[in-house]
């Protein structure tokens, strides 16, 4: 059925669970993974006063290192749980991108016919304040997308 799943995280314990889930049906459905970390722009925004720019800066290449160096070690993870599990994984890290932007165009150039994701499930005013990438990946992909709460 499903030949190539794609597993979004972003490391959190709340997106293990779908890492865990999706490695549970690559295992029974013999799939590989692809598993996906995305690092989001760097909010510029937050930057003011007379010396932002150099400040920012700095602190852009600073995040930019961070972010690289927890994309390795989230992968990483990852990329072990299934070794032991015996499912063939590999591990992308985009960067500068907004995770749903990001789900949907690693999805399609590595012809992905499932993707995985975990969702808080919020409702209301949390989900307008906060957004929801998983939201705009249903909405806007054509590949089915399993979420796990």
């Amino acid at each position: 059925m499903y030949k190539h799943i794609l597993i979004a995280t972003d490391g959190s314990e709340l997106a293990q669970r779908g890492v865990a889930h999706g490695l549970e049906l690559a295992k029974g459905l013999g799939a590989s993974v692809t598993f996906l970390n995305v690092s989001e722009s760097f909010p510029a925004l937050a930057w003011g006063g007379a010396m932002s720019g150099y400040v920012a800066a700095d602190e852009l290449a600073n995040y930019e290192e961070n972010a690289r160096k927890y994309g390795r070690e989230v992968l990483g993870k990852c990329m072990a749980e299934a070794d032991a599990k015996g499912v063939g994984s590999k591990g992308i890290h985009v960067e500068n991108k907004a995770p749903a932007e990001a789900i949907l165009e690693v999805a399609g150039a590595q012809g992905c016919d499932l993707i995985v994701m975990a969702s808080h499930g919020r409702r209301g005013i949390g989900r307008l304040v906060l957004g929801s990438q998983t939201a705009e990946v249903v909405s806007l992909t054509e590949i089915p997308v399993l979420v796990v709460r």
